[in-house]
């Protein structure tokens, strides 16, 4: 059984005993606790941390706002130098890898959508399996999927990492400075040593996996295994080698040679799941340049005429996540209570059932249809079709604006084709980090970037030099369906293939007005599948609630993944939920510590906003 059904059962079983004899009360409250513990832990992509309030920040010409203040001060340094959008993220992507090691960092991959003042592009570098997987790499001898934690702790889970060859790409094409130079601010820090934040110790201090490997062991934990505390100065001279490395030869410093040989060395050898992940596999992978996935949003105000419309724009397939977000803004104005009458701040009952219901639909499709395009056929007319103002509109019409809350939703037909598939069973999606940026020369950059789960597969990458440190290898093919095949024997749209994409729900976001064509906002979040509510959520603050950047962020989190609804913790009226429930919601109220980065135009110039729940900030000129 894997976790996310251990979390129904115990739920389901408190449930059941919430109307029994007296003498089970404790037992059931222990039991609701456990509960809700079991279900926060199997939709969080990671702990939550300290809630710090923050203001937005203002600028002028260029901002840049990500999850870790030095790797803000990485990039502002490269914009500051008159570099490109472009090169802050890879200045600011290398410190990442060093400060926040359990996100992100060399050895994962990452979304990056990016325009250049006339054209959008979406740069493809989530990782691939490896050539020699089979549709079997998640069962275990009976048949049945391995628990989630068995599979990703080991070689097993490591896929063919994509972020330095898909940057070194994005670099050719719109960077401005050498590419060496970008690579300095990690050096100095990886050497010099850097102070452990109060979020990596959080962290840390809950990881259990990460010291069963011994570079991963001597370098993050004390000689008694104790987690290093915040504040401990840690060094990195593994890991600045590396990047020394890479800053000379590029991206192939990584995908060949020593480095790309001790990581398929940590990969065969693990002492208890070893992966297959090859230096061929390694040379030969291969970023993907994929037209953004756009559609239009109207949003209604007191008159016809005072009405804005809005392009926004996501990635396509592998990833779901401007598939989802765009079903779910797409139905919300064929719902019979437009969201624009509601508090983007603190949704109403009603404002939260109709979103829900719409988002239980967009959940059914995706499981559905979503895969790796170079292995599934995109239904209808493309995937733009799921994203259609007709179909949306006939998904609409089955959301009671009185309730019931849906349960069993099925797709929908948005071609009026066959499809041969299965939908994929639920399975929980990990960590990330994001980061965006506009610079001075009218381009803007949105990248989200993983390892998956929090500290990735628990392998660390060393060459075995006698240095100290290293980088972390993913987890990605955990976002994989574990069961290829349902029960009647239909494939899955994203079981495992060899040199596949995974499905993500990464969901870097550029908005545009629709009718000038001139760029408003970049935004996007970590936050595994909640990554989807998470940056639906803040545009509704943005373009219907009228929020700014910082207030869209900190507005309350909710959401649901095709079941029970989320609700942050603390956030929300009793009545509101009460009400939620005799609507025929599960609903949940648990930490939801999403990560959002947001840089929105303003009269003035631009307006920034970093999460609260993290420890992110924004910088600009």
């Amino acid at each position: 059984m894997n976790h996310n059904a251990t979390c129904a059962m115990i739920y389901h079983r408190t449930t059941d005993m919430r109307g029994k004899a007296h003498h089970r009360l404790t037992a059931g409250l222990t039991l609701a606790l456990a509960a809700v513990s079991c279900l926060a832990q199997s939709v969080q992509p990671e702990l939550p941390s300290a809630i710090s309030a923050k203001k937005g920040v203002a600028a002028q010409t260029y901002a840049i706002a990500t999850a870790n203040p030095l790797a803000s001060q990485a990039g502002l340094e490269m914009l500051q130098a008159g570099g490109s959008a472009v090169d802050a993220a890879i200045a600011a992507q290398m410190v990442l890898a060093l400060l926040e090691p359990q996100s992100s960092g060399l050895g994962g991959g990452a979304f990056l959508l990016h325009f250049d003042g006339k054209k959008t592009q979406a740069f493809d570098g989530r990782e691939t399996a490896p050539a020699g997987v089979t549709p079997s790499l998640f069962l275990q001898s009976d048949g049945k999927a391995m628990p989630f934690k068995q599979a990703v702790v080991g070689g097993r889970s490591v896929g063919t990492p994509g972020v330095l060859r898909m940057l070194s790409m994005a670099h050719a094409q719109h960077g401005k400075l050498p590419w060496e130079r970008l690579f300095a601010p990690a050096i100095a820090l990886a050497s010099n040593g850097f102070a452990v934040s109060p979020r990596m110790a959080a962290l840390l201090q809950a990881e259990t996996a990460l010291k069963s490997d011994p570079f991963a062991a001597s370098y993050f934990y004390d000689a008694h295994g104790q987690a290093w505390p915040a504040g401990h100065r840690l060094r990195n001279p593994e890991l600045a080698a590396v990047l020394q490395a890479i800053a000379i030869r590029g991206s192939d410093a990584v995908m060949t040679g020593a480095v790309a040989q001790a990581m398929v060395q940590a990969v065969h050898k693990h002492p208890t799941n070893p992966g297959v992940l090859t230096m061929h596999d390694l040379a030969q992978y291969q970023p993907v340049v994929r037209e953004p996935l756009c559609m239009r949003y109207r949003v209604e105000k007191s008159s016809p005429a005072a009405a804005k419309n809005y392009r926004i724009c996501g990635m396509p397939p592998p990833s779901s996540g401007m598939v989802a977000i765009g079903q779910i803004l797409g139905m919300l104005q064929y719902t019979p209570a437009q969201w624009q009458t509601l508090d983007p701040e603190t949704p109403s009952s009603n404002g939260l059932h109709l979103y829900t219901e719409a988002a239980k639909l967009a959940f059914a499709d995706r499981a559905q249809f979503i895969a790796d395009p170079a292995f599934v056929t995109a239904p209808g007319s493309g995937w733009n079709s799921l994203l259609a103002p007709t179909y949306l509109a006939q998904r609409a019409q089955s959301i009671q604006a009185q309730g019931p809350a849906k349960k069993n939703v099925q797709p929908g037909n948005p071609g009026f084709v066959k499809v041969s598939y299965a939908p994929m069973p639920h399975q929980t999606e990990y960590g990330t980090s994001h980061l965006s940026i506009v610079d001075r020369f009218g381009n803007a950059v949105a990248m989200t970037t993983t390892i998956e789960d929090a500290w990735g597969a628990r392998v660390m990458v060393n060459r075995g030099v006698g240095l100290e440190g290293g980088f972390l290898l993913n987890n990605q093919l955990t976002d994989f369906s574990f069961t290829p095949l349902s029960a009647d024997g239909l494939p899955i749209a994203n079981r495992v293939e060899p040199g596949k994409r995974p499905r993500s729900s990464m969901s870097p976001t550029l908005v545009f007005d629709d009718d000038s064509g001139q760029l408003l906002m970049s935004l996007g979040s970590p936050g595994g599948a909640l990554i989807i509510h998470f940056t639906a959520k803040t545009l509704l603050g943005l373009l219907n609630g009228g929020l700014n950047a910082q207030s869209a962020i900190d507005a309350a989190n909710f959401g649901t993944l095709g079941g029970p609804l989320f609700l942050e913790q603390n956030r929300f009226p009793n009545a509101s939920i009460e009400n939620l429930k005799a609507l025929g919601h599960e609903v949940i109220q648990v930490p939801m510590p999403s990560g959002l980065q947001a840089i929105v135009r303003t009269p003035q110039g631009w307006l920034g906003g970093a999460d609260p729940r993290r420890e992110g900030v924004v910088l600009g000129d």
